[in-house]
């Protein structure tokens, strides 16, 4: 049975909308699936990505943003502002990832006013009476379950292949998903009166498998060969120009210099390394992976910085002026720093592990060296970054919470004079590593404390 709300604390968030700003921000948060650090132009990708490259340079650049090594958990981490292990989440999931009662972000921005829309990829329940509707959004649209055929909307086989809904209600719709993801963000912005809204848009491209329309084809690079590194690329072109139909929105109902846009990943790509790999969400043509993590090292599964770390952009032309922010981000910094600029501050600890990082972002104050946790598929992988200095602890077989492992591995970098993780100084510095190896335990001890029930 599902649990009430907690309208308690709704209420006080609420008691807030008053007190902030009469003109809230609107909130656009975008993100790719499995989009590698070097796919973009900005950062010597192939494929030309000149939409993403203007918002970069008319907005700030996130040079150490972190998100979870595979798609459901970065996605859970967004929404909760909680590290994602803490639901028992480290893998695509179709089952409910969430309690039922938990205080999403939509559901808190809605107490304090906002219209709430998600159109992409859900993957946190992926049965429609799981789906977003059921987590603080008013209107849902895209895939209830993973990344989905680019035409026919099916994902893989078995209980979820059909999966394609508005608001919950499984329908069948013509053309490419890339396309029809934006155009019902494009329709829900136009819609819009004076309320502050909050608009989630998870793409499913670059996710795999790809067939991209002629058109778009056509247009990549005569230098880029192969069947499946055209489709690739042309993916990523067509992603960029996803994204300038939603500004371009923006700027046409006149909202853009209010509007907070966030562009990021949810993992870092696949790439031609990991083939021996079998993730859940994964199917491709060949057998082959594509993506480019480049110069970090690891992919899409690993805690290792290609896993982890993303390509992110945040504009608010209102409020921010272009630059880079260098500070250390998390996927699960945004549910404090939204709530906090937006006036959606609650009075109960929602047992956040993220941060409210608005005064580094906005220079009011400087960049504050911090500590993250980050919890790998089945927790085989986990790492603890603190500072500079990171921590991989590697397990072999299943991990149980509290049961010592006898084959457990530690690696340990200096991310400062070592950022591409090529040298592992465990066995020179077990000081430094028992040091961060306390750490670590403390902030796993959370986890699997709030496993979602009947």
């Amino acid at each position: 049975m599902k649990s009430l709300i907690p309208i308690l604390l709704l209420c006080s968030l609420a008691a807030y909308a008053d007190a902030a700003d009469a003109r809230k921000p609107d909130v656009v948060f975008m993100i790719a699936d499995d989009l590698g650090w070097a796919d973009v132009d900005f950062h010597g990708g192939n494929a030309p990505t000149p939409h993403l490259d203007r918002l970069r340079r008319e907005g700030v650049e996130l040079m150490q943003h972190y998100v979870a090594p595979v798609c459901s958990p970065t996605r859970a981490g967004l929404l909760t502002g909680r590290c994602w292990s803490r639901f028992g989440v480290t893998t695509p999931v179709n089952n409910r990832a969430l309690p039922w009662d938990t205080v999403t972000l939509p559901r808190a921005l809605k107490a304090v006013g906002y219209d709430t829309c998600l159109t992409g990829k859900w993957h946190l329940g992926s049965l429609p009476e799981q789906g977003p509707n059921h987590f603080g959004f008013d209107h849902s649209y895209g895939s209830l379950a993973g990344g989905v055929s680019p035409w026919n909307h099916r994902y893989k086989q078995g209980p979820f292949t059909v999966t394609w809904h508005r608001n919950e209600k499984l329908i069948e719709e013509e053309g490419h998903v890339t396309d029809l993801i934006a155009a019902e963000a494009v329709r829900w912005i136009e819609s819009r009166g004076e309320k502050p809204f909050f608009l989630y848009v998870p793409f499913t491209a670059v996710h795999l498998p790809l067939k991209e329309p002629a058109e778009w084809l056509a247009r990549v690079p005569v230098g880029i060969s192969g069947d499946v590194a055209r489709h690739y690329a042309a993916s990523v072109m067509h992603l960029d120009a996803a994204v300038s139909r939603i500004l371009a929105a923006l700027g046409k109902k006149g909202r853009r210099e209010n509007t907070i846009v966030v562009f990021t990943s949810d993992n870092g790509g696949s790439t031609a390394e990991n083939n021996d790999l079998k993730y859940p969400d994964d199917h491709c043509p060949n057998g082959k992976l594509t993506g480019n993590n480049l110069p970090l090292r690891g992919q899409k599964g690993s805690v290792y910085e290609g896993g982890t770390r993303v390509p992110t952009l945040l504009s608010w032309p209102a409020q921010l002026k272009p630059g880079k922010f260098n500070g250390v981000a998390q996927i699960i910094d945004w549910m404090p720093t939204l709530c906090a600029v937006t006036g959606a501050t609650p009075t109960q600890d929602l047992k956040w592990d993220g941060l409210n990082l608005w005064p580094q972002l906005s220079g009011a104050e400087p960049v504050q060296p911090r500590a993250i946790y980050t919890a790998g598929p089945g927790f085989n992988a986990r790492a603890v970054r603190d500072g500079d200095w990171k921590l991989i602890v590697s397990h072999k077989g299943p991990v149980k919470k509290d049961v010592a492992s006898t084959s457990e591995t530690s690696e340990l970098f200096d991310l400062a004079a070592d950022p591409n993780e090529t040298t592992d100084l465990a066995a020179k510095m077990p000081g430094k590593v028992a040091a961060l190896r306390t750490l670590f335990d403390k902030l796993a001890q959370a986890d699997r404390d709030a496993l979602p029930t009947d």
